[in-house]
């Protein structure tokens, strides 16, 4: 039975492998195409590709779920086409016996997932964001098109490049009073870390008066917040490319400072659920086999696949933003597509017999 067992998971995580290379490539393919029409400054075809190479963590975590679901579907419709399946049920194999078997593979998956997420795709994104803004030579303000905003009280604050050990390249400030108008306006070339503030460079500031504009140069002047460069690192990064601790790490910050965190948290749940939602996946992908599936072809096969990894994947993305326009709870949208299919997917493998 071991050497049964050992089989059925070399199997299913032979085709995952080949699920997941295949994705990827074309990925990156397609991504470095995309890069080629990002090409002006130093940001050339060399770094374009570095950028992409650099990327390729977060790729990778990415299509996890989706090669761990396409693939279970393949490795197991192989054994299902070649009549193994069929052959493994008439001498006396459960069929919780091949789903656990089937399931292993997923599991380590899973956890490569969890660790990619956690300590290298978050990293890597830094990296290759702060890499290719410089490049691009987009720390020059805020009309770069890119970089993060942030808002603290009645100021609005857009930094071009943030970059790691407490250095920031571009920041544009913009304070309001309190009929909303626009009252200072400052740039500063770049800021640098002092222990417990910031140190503002080559600072142009702007007052808004009522029948006057008064501009000034300063060559220094020190910045009080409380984002770290720690914060930063967190906020310089998309949310859904953000590990769970500094998500959690952001939210509880937003909270602090009384800002919306309806984004940061229901990228948070959908990064702690992402593990369940990728064993669900594959425990549909198990009952598709056995179910409905089982004597399909298998381009017919990869391409139902597909649809309902397309559709779980739509259908999260839908109630994600629609969480935030209507005010439920970020986990919800989470966990409707995940509950739906981890019932059709024990409800078919209830039916096999």
């Amino acid at each position: 039975m071991r050497r049964l067992d050992r089989y059925i998971v070399s199997t299913v995580a032979s085709a995952m492998l080949m699920v997941l290379l295949v994705v990827l490539s074309l990925d990156l393919v397609f991504g470095f195409i995309a890069e080629m029409e990002e090409l002006k400054e130093n940001y050339q075809t060399f770094q374009a590709m570095l950028y992409i190479l650099t990327t390729v963590p977060r790729r990778i975590y990415d299509y996890l779920p989706l090669a761990a679901f396409i693939g279970s579907l393949v490795g197991l419709g192989v054994l299902a086409n070649s009549s193994e399946l069929t052959v493994m049920r008439a001498a006396g194999v459960s069929v919780s016996r091949i789903v656990w078997a089937a399931m292993k593979p997923a599991l380590v998956v899973v956890l490569i997932g969890i660790l990619i997420g956690e300590y290298v795709a978050p990293e890597t994104e830094r990296i290759a964001q702060t890499q290719r803004a410089l490049a691009q030579g987009e720390a020059e303000s805020v009309g770069a098109g890119r970089g993060v905003w942030h808002r603290e009280e009645d100021t609005f604050i857009h930094m071009s490049v943030v970059q790691s050990k407490g250095l920031i390249n571009g920041l544009s400030f913009f304070r309001f009073n309190v009929d909303g108008a626009l009252a200072e306006s400052f740039f500063a070339r770049r800021a640098l870390f002092q222990v417990d503030h910031w140190l503002l460079q080559d600072v142009t500031r702007t007052h808004f008066k009522e029948n006057e504009t008064v501009t000034e140069t300063i060559e220094a002047e020190n910045w009080n917040t409380q984002l770290s460069p720690k914060l930063l690192n967190i906020l310089v990064i998309k949310p859904e490319y953000l590990s769970v601790r500094g998500l959690f790490a952001y939210v509880s910050y937003l909270h602090d400072q009384g800002l919306n965190a309806n984004i940061y948290e229901m990228a948070f749940w959908k990064k702690v659920l992402q593990p369940l939602a990728t064993a669900v996946l594959v425990i549909v992908a198990i009952s598709f086999v056995f179910g409905p599936l089982r004597s399909v072809t298998m381009g017919f096969r990869i391409f139902c696949g597909i649809i309902v990894g397309l559709l779980f994947k739509y259908v999260q993305d839908l109630l994600g933003p629609s969480s935030l326009v209507f005010g439920f709870n970020p986990v919800f949208a989470t966990l409707v597509p995940i509950v739906i299919s981890a019932v059709a997917g024990v409800y078919l493998l209830r039916r096999v017999k």
